[in-house]
């Protein structure tokens, strides 16, 4: 493993998180390429692109987006 401080975990989620969803999200915006050769390439490039906008919404946005949650629901 990394040894990433635990600390940090908040990170290492919304890393692996944005990427996982821009990765999806590039797949399917790029099926419509499927028949071209270029498919690869293009859905690399835009899931590099879409991946690195999101990040630092994904890391700031889930703080807020897990208290507004909190707001509105109630315990057990």
């Amino acid at each position: 493993m990394l040894g990433i401080p635990r600390r940090y975990s908040h990170f290492v989620y919304g890393t692996i998180q944005s990427g996982l969803t821009c990765a999806i999200a590039a797949a399917i915006a790029s099926y419509p390429l499927a028949h071209s050769g270029d498919v690869v390439m293009w859905w690399l490039q835009s899931w590099m692109f879409s991946w690195f906008v999101m990040l630092p919404v994904v890391l700031f946005a889930a703080p807020v987006i897990r208290r507004l949650a909190l707001a509105v629901t109630k315990e057990d």
